[in-house]
Order: C-alpha cells, then structure tokens, then sequence
C-alpha cells in the first residue's frame, strides 16, 4: 500500500488475504468504486459477470458447497441487493459460509428516499442474522470485512457489509491510528474440530450396545468422515441411509446401502426407517420427519457439530457434540462388533436387492413421451470419476436421489433446504470455474431451465473457452410442466392439475444451445439416450441434451409414507377426467412396485 489507499482497493487486497479467488456479481453505481478496484487487480480475484444477481448469489453458494471456502458476490443497492435475498437464503438454510459486498447510496443521502434508496441493514437482518454491518467510515473497513468472513466461516453462514459509494471512494491510512474509537483488525481465521465428551460418548455406545436392529442416517456433517462411518455402520451390521445432502458423501453400492430418506427417497430406506429399532444419525438436520421411525420405536443417537441440532428432529436418547469424524473414531472402540450373519443384516441386504430391482425395472420402461428415469439411470455408469455434478429443483431431483449413483469423489450438489428453482447452471458454473479440468453435468428440469437456466448458458458461452476440459453437460427434462408442483396438487391437496399454472411454453433448449455455439442433442425415444450421454460427454464444447419426456411418471414417495398419500394421489387424478387415466395407471404401476 502507499500512505493512503483507496477503501475499494483495500477491500480487494483484503479478500486476497482471505484467500478469494473469484468474486461473482453484477455491476451498478452503488458498487462502481469497487468496481474500479477489481479492474485494477487485474483478475485477482477474479470478477465473474452472471445475467442476474440472484444468480450471482447462487454461484457463490455452489462456490463454497463444492470448495469448502467462503462465496463472495457483490451488487448495487436497490434492486440489485434485493436479486442477492434469494441465493443468501439458500446459503443460510444449508448453512454454508457467503459473504456479500453490497452498495449503497452515499451516506449524506441516506434516510431522505433517495434513488434506489433501501434500509439494506434492516432488509438483510433475517437473512444475515449473524453478521449484517453497513461500513459508516474508512477505519471501520478492516473490523467489518474480517469479522464478516469469520462469521460465516464460523458459524457456516450468510454476512452481509454494506458500503456506501462515498466510503468507497474514500482513503485509508497505512497504518490505523493507536487510539480510543478504532478498532484493528487481522485477517485470520482458525478453524478446529470439536471433540465430545467421554460421557456423552459411552452414553452413544452404551444404546448402540442395546440396538439389535441399527439403522445410521448419513448427513453432510458426515462430509469429511465417509471412512469412519464406513467403519461403525460395518460394526454395527447397520443399514445406511442418507439425507439428500448427505448422498455424495457415502458410497451407495454397498449391500447394506438403502439410498436417500424421505420424500423423494428409495422403498428400503422407507422399510430401514419403519424397523430398525436403533438409530444413528450423523451430521443430519433432515426436515422429512415423517420418514424418520414413530417416535418411541426406536432409540437414538445424534452427533452433531451443532449443538442446536440435537434432538431437533427426533427424540434422541443421548447426543455426542462434535465433530463427526473425532466423535466416530472416538465412538468406534466403543461398540459391540456384530455378527457377520446377524439376521439384521441379511435383512437389510435383502431389501436393498429388492429396491435396485425395483429401480432397474423402472428405470428399464419404455413410455411415450420417454421415461425421465430411463435418461438419468444412463448416466450412472457413464459418469466420469472426476465429474462435479449439480441438481436442481423439481422432479429431476427424485431421479437424482433415486437413480444417479456417484463415483467414489464425485461431488453433487442442490439447493435442498429452500429448494429454489434455478439453482442447477448457477452451481454448475461455480463447480466449473473452481476446478475448470473437471467435466460437469448440470441436471435441470424445463421449468428451472426457463426460470435462470437459459440465461446462464450465455455465460457457459461466454466462458468456456478457456476451460481446460471444455465438457459441460445441461440435461434438460423437457415435459412441458412444472411436474413436481402438479404432483404436489395431487398429493397434498388433492386436487387436479392446473393448466394454466403447470403447463411451459415450448422452448428448443438443443437448438438454443447450438446459436450460442455450444453443441445441442434432441432425444425422444430411450433408443437414443446412450448415444446421447456419451455424445455429449466427449464433445468438444459444452452440451445441452434436451430430453422429451413423460410429464405423467409419478413423483410417489416410498412405502410406507407414500401408501398414506394414494387416496390424496387418486381423488386428484380422478378429477382430471380422461386427462389423468394415463398417469393414474402409471401411478398404480408404481405403487405395485412400492409393495
């Protein structure tokens, strides 16, 4: 630095000594000053223009899922900090660290209904609880920055600095004055892990000891413990299943493997769920609390990093505090070893060779439009083991929990708590630019493609070039309807889909793809789907492989939830006249299957 400095330039020389690689944005008056400083540092960190502030939020949200660091997007006041609310969200209700540099008008203005004027303190203060700070003088810089990254390394969440355009433009000394009033201010952060206590520990054993029949359920916090809770669900005979956040972190060939839990999850972690009489649940918040066994049915154990997660969701018989990789290796010489051919276990097997059967068989029927099962059943043995996968929201989802096995370090990532709708170019974007040697594959419903999608592959095109691996792959289920809404009328409420709220305008993705210069593949029939995945995955550019598919196949949750849901499921269908008979009979199919 010289004597003084520009605040905007102090702000970039501060997110490099916090380790930011690349800031996503949109530009605007209110954040023109730090504008100018990014230019100056020349592409570090890197500035990544998307179409859309909330779209920029969500790349930064998929920045820190699929890099384990700190997502950083800027906007302007006014509209443009409004645009971040939704991706800050998404990063509060999954609890991932994002920090947002946000304009604002000059401070003289301030309180006089400017233009573009808003409380942003008060408009970001549920969203940013833990942090939220707007910068009022050049000495304050230092403290905001560094206690916003802090706080959402260490709490995992959202934080929020505002600066004024007049603090921007403003100097800084070299060194802060040595005086009442200023805070100084370094930026450094310690992270640790959190070991439990011996107490809490031998209570765990003592009712895993008691279980004869152990279930474990495996959540994110589980992120970087996939060896240790290999190793207690193996000693303990233990049927596993996962969260949709906890999915990439386990390994799903293995015998005792029931798939993901809950709504949008398999027939034997549904059977798992309904008769274990033990569970363990490891760094897992997962609302779907109905698919969770009757409370009292069985005995529980929690381990979380999060003490305000014990006993959240189910009524835990004893909670561990901690880290889940300290607390699993400190937990494992404490357990009994169960037999290798205790009744459980062949139990488990049986329903996980039952549910892949029922899987391989659904995913196997040919339907007119294709079945979407059959596209995403393709991908899984063709997924390369270094891809970085992304999902949206909608029924693409179900075929994600249900059918995509991932590799052994294959990350895949979603919007899961707030299940927002666009999320799946945004990630895949950030994946791509933390680690542009990786292939990705984005997998996108119609209606999330319309909402953000389209968009964002302008910026694929803008981008790609300089990828080392230019292989970016966009699946697009193409049914013509916001399918998991219209089976959610059915479902919840039983009621008839709504046409003039379910149905998409017509959109040639493929042909999209191609006048962006990327490359387009149009599939319709399941003879043309493997062709298609392996087209795709060894082009020479991105792809967008537009799949036109059956908008009646059932999104039915697994037995013996989903069972508690079919008269809600028929009364709706009924209503729809000869327009449901189709997808009523595609509903019995499944449910057959189900039992």
């Amino acid at each position: 630095m010289t004597d003084e400095t520009l605040v905007s330039d102090f702000v970039v020389e501060r997110l490099r000594a916090w380790g930011v690689a690349r800031v996503f944005g949109y530009s605007g008056d209110g954040i023109n000053p730090f504008m100018g400083a990014l230019r100056r540092a020349a592409g570090d960190p890197e500035f990544v223009q998307a179409r859309h502030e909330e779209n920029a939020a969500l790349m930064a949200v998929g920045h820190a899922k699929y890099t384990g660091g700190v997502g950083v997007v800027t906007s302007t006041q006014g509209p443009g900090a409004v645009h971040l609310l939704n991706g800050l969200y998404d990063a509060k209700l999954d609890h991932v660290p994002v920090v947002a540099i946000v304009g604002q008008q000059q401070t003289t203005v301030l309180g006089s209904e400017y233009q573009q004027e808003i409380d942003l303190a008060l408009m970001f203060a549920d969203v940013a609880r833990d942090f939220c700070q707007t910068v009022m003088s050049p000495e304050q810089v230092p403290v905001v920055l560094d206690r916003a990254f802090r706080t959402a390394r260490d709490r995992r969440s959202p934080c929020v600095v505002v600066l004024p355009h007049d603090v921007q433009k403003a100097t800084l000394p070299e060194e802060p004055p040595h005086e009442h009033g200023v805070t100084v201010s370094a930026p450094t952060w310690s992270d640790s892990h959190l070991l439990p206590t011996d107490a809490d520990l031998d209570a765990a054993a003592e009712v895993l000891d008691a279980g004869e029949r152990v279930a474990v359920l495996v959540g994110q916090g589980a992120r970087d413990a996939g060896d240790e809770v290999r190793a207690i669900a193996e000693k303990l005979g233990a049927g596993v299943t996962t969260s949709l956040l906890g999915k990439p972190w386990w390994d799903e060939t293995l015998p005792l493997s029931c798939g993901v839990m809950g709504h949008l999850g398999t027939t034997a972690s549904g059977w798992l769920m309904g008769h274990c009489d033990t569970l363990l649940i490891i760094g897992s918040d997962d609302p779907w609390t109905e698919f969770y066994p009757p409370p009292g049915a069985a005995r529980a154990v929690q381990i979380d990093i999060d003490g305000r997660n014990l006993g959240h969701r189910y009524p835990i018989t004893a909670g561990v505090h901690g880290d889940a990789r300290q607390a699993l290796r400190a937990l494992l010489p404490r357990v009994r070893e169960r037999e290798q051919d205790a009744p459980w276990r062949h139990e488990v097997e049986e329903q996980v060779t039952r549910w892949r059967a029922v899987r391989d068989r659904r995913a196997a029927r040919r339907t007119d439009p294709l079945n979407p099962e059959t596209v995403v059943h393709a991908l899984s043995s063709r997924l390369p083991g270094d891809a970085l996968v992304s999902v949206d929201v909608g029924s693409i989802t179900y075929w994600y929990a249900r059918h995509l096995i991932l590799p052994p370090g294959v990350p895949a990532h979603l919007s899961s708590t707030l299940a927002s709708m666009g999320s799946g170019l945004p990630y895949g974007l950030a994946a791509k630019l933390a680690d542009p040697s990786r292939p990705v594959v984005a997998l996108v419903g119609d209606g999330a493609m319309q909402m953000n999608g389209i968009n964002e592959l302008v910026t694929v095109s803008r981008l790609w070039p300089q990828w080392a691996d230019s292989r970016f792959v966009v699946l697009v289920l193409a049914n013509g309807d916001l399918s998991e809404v219209t089976w959610e009328q059915r479902e919840t409420e039983a009621e008839p889909r709504y046409e003039a709220s379910q149905a998409l305008p017509a959109f040639p993705y493929a042909g999209y793809a191609d006048l962006l210069g990327l490359h387009g593949i149009r599939v319709t029939v399941a003879d043309e789907v493997d062709a298609a995945w392996e087209r795709a995955l060894s082009a020479d550019r991105p792809t967008v492989i537009e799949a036109v598919v059956d908008r009646d196949a059932p999104l039915l949750p697994p037995f013996p939830g989903g069972e508690e849901k079919l008269d809600s499921f028929r009364r709706g269908l009924e209503q729809e006249g000869p327009d449901g008979e189709r997808a009523l009979g595609l509903l019995e199919q499944q449910a057959g299957d189900e039992s």
